[in-house]
């Protein structure tokens, strides 16, 4: 019997072999064969490869939980997942308390009730790894221990984070369903389809990735019954309104209206083909295999009207939604001096958003092409450029649909609200996973900014307090050394981190609507303070143009156009600046825009 390992392979990845002839301390080589029989000599020791990893013993590859092997890697997990999911055809596996997923970018028939059924009541390791199994084990938790439960479903993009969390609140709908005929669990389930539409996209990685952090925390009575629930939402992707990647989408609900524009009661909404906006245009494929926008549509209103609104609220969402399309074709020209621009009296699609929204066209023609400036005691109106106008309509289409979709949010939260007391809550967790683009910007940083933290979090839970655990009962245990990515964290958020820097160069350079040399010269400075990032340093330039990179989660992410932070927050003021000086003072006359721009009445 020969001693069997692994060796990192570059296509791979991992690679097993067996050691031919005994290794002695101090040797240079390891002799290896292949399992294509072929023999390598592996070299090993000082400045070379460390000993490669052991491989389990084959009785053990397949189980259904991770702390079962003997050797816990990353080959032996990475072979262990391969071996249940290709040969056994299951896309779950235990680690502890942890449940591994791999998404099988298929529906599957093991969502059903009858599943739900066989799993309602078990303890987590007598039938096969489920997420029905963690969610009964939060529901049981809840009930013998009277413990407010969470769940979190992390991972990178395209995972299938967002899908793993609906199944868990199917779960919980169907066994913790409503003693009364309130049908709250039927609205809970129905906030899935609306945050879908408005919040999730297709991106080179997923076709239906959420856009946006949910957290959804779902309520009990005494008799663990669900009364109701809250939803709140993190980090809402709004440059996706007015910029998708090549062979991406913007969000759901655009293409959804536009497959609809033919029906009878969209007519006013002046509404084609989503080829014909730019807004739903630039990723330059509209369409999304094997997903019918239009059916999509039906459901869309369908859970609307589930959750109580009316259909005069919704006609009013669809004229907002509408109007950030035609916002997007209305087209800005520069004048010869290149310091100014206007807005062509005939552009059609200016006529359709201020019709659409109310606002007066002469109004809105001005203040797209100029901006104000509010001295201590005089008032300035200034020429904008073409560019500096195409980036405040740009800014008014996101502020516009992130004002909508916090709308959206809280009127969904009215609709699951409860004036029953709480006993207790299992909260769903659903975030954005790691993303590296090709373009990454200030919302990728803080996408994986967040997603240090969660990491942060699972290493305290699954490492830490559990090796905390065996030294406190005296049990035999090899600690495990893991990954710590604190000064990762601490490189970002502690005093004079990222995004301290970042807010001081927000206050101190306004009218600088690009990456500075101060800036970067400051984060140089505070990143050769850290031990951490030396290795990277000493690798390559930190900053490339208007750029920088950063580690997170052991890999190298540039981010660009982190100059786009300064502008978004700079821009605000030209937003605001449409409702102070009357282009938006109609809103005052519909219920809907009222509520969602306040301050413009």
């Amino acid at each position: 019997w020969r001693t069997r390992v692994w060796i990192p392979d570059q296509q791979e990845v991992w690679k097993a072999a067996e050691i031919t002839k005994d290794y002695k301390e101090g040797q240079t080589v390891l002799h290896l064969r292949l399992e294509d029989e072929t023999t390598v000599e592996y070299p090993v020791g000082s400045g070379r490869n460390p000993l490669p990893f052991l491989r389990n013993p084959d009785i053990l590859v397949g189980e259904n939980d991770l702390t079962a092997l003997s050797y816990l890697h990353e080959p032996a997990v990475l072979h262990n997942l391969r071996v249940r999911f290709l040969e056994s055809n299951n896309i779950y596996t235990y680690c502890g308390i942890v449940l591994v997923a791999i998404n099988p970018y298929e529906q599957l028939q093991i969502y059903g009730e009858e599943v739900i059924r066989a799993y309602s009541g078990q303890n987590m390791g007598d039938m096969d790894p489920h997420i029905f199994a963690v969610a009964e084990e939060a529901y049981k938790q809840m009930a013998r221990d009277e413990r407010n439960q969470s769940i979190i479903v992390s991972g990178e993009s395209g995972a299938g984070k967002t899908v793993s969390a609906k199944y868990a609140m199917r779960f919980f709908a169907t066994v913790g369903g409503s003693a009364s005929d309130t049908n709250v669990e039927e609205k809970v389930l129905a906030s899935s389809p609306i945050m879908e539409a408005i919040g999730n996209a297709k991106t080179t990685r997923n076709d239906n990735s959420s856009r946006f952090g949910k957290y959804i925390q779902i309520s009990f009575s005494r008799q663990y019954n669900i009364i109701g629930a809250n939803m709140r939402t993190y980090l809402l992707e709004k440059s996706r309104v007015v910029f998708q990647a090549e062979d991406e989408r913007n969000y759901h609900i655009f293409y959804q209206l536009c497959a609809s524009s033919t029906l009878a009661e969209f007519k006013d909404l002046g509404l084609t083909s989503a080829e014909d906006f730019t807004y739903t245009s630039l990723g330059e494929n509209i369409f999304i295999e094997g997903v019918n926008d239009a059916a999509d549509f039906i459901k869309t209103r369908e859970a609307f009207t589930l959750l109580g609104v009316k259909e005069s609220s919704q006609m009013s969402i669809f004229k907002v939604i509408a109007s950030i399309l035609h916002l997007g074709n209305v087209e800005i020209c520069p004048d010869q001096d290149g310091e100014s621009c206007h807005v062509s009296r005939t552009d059609v699609h200016l006529k359709h958003f201020c019709q659409l929204l109310g606002v007066e066209l002469q109004q809105m023609e001005h203040w797209l092409c100029h901006r104000k400036l509010v001295m201590t005691s005089e008032t300035y109106v200034k020429n904008m450029s073409a560019k500096q106008a195409l980036n405040t309509r740009d800014a008014l289409a996101k502020h516009i649909y992130a004002r909508m979709f916090e709308w959206i949010v809280e009127h969904v939260n009215k609709a699951l609200h409860t004036s029953a007391k709480q006993h207790s809550f299992i909260g769903v967790l659903d975030i954005y996973g790691f993303e590296t683009f090709e373009i990454n910007s200030f919302e990728q940083f803080c996408i994986n900014y967040a997603n240090e933290k969660l990491q942060q979090q699972f290493n305290s839970h699954v490492f830490k307090l559990e090796q905390e655990e065996y030294m406190k009962e005296q049990i035999p245990w090899t600690l495990i050394d893991f990954y710590d990515n604190q000064p990762c964290i601490d490189l970002i958020e502690a005093r004079l981190g990222v995004l301290d820097l970042l807010d001081e160069e927000c206050k101190v350079r306004q009218k600088r609507i690009y990456l500075t040399r101060d800036f970067k010269r400051k984060v140089n400075h505070r990143c050769k303070e850290s031990l951490w990032l030396m290795r990277v340093i000493a690798q390559c330039n930190l900053f490339l143009a208007n750029c920088y990179i950063m580690i997170l989660f052991g890999v190298n992410v540039i981010y660009s156009g982190v100059h786009k932070h300064f502008y978004n927050l700079i821009i605000q003021h030209d937003v605001s600046a449409l409702g102070d000086d009357g282009c938006m003072k109609n809103f005052s006359d519909c219920s809907y825009l009222q509520c969602c721009f306040p301050e413009a009445v």
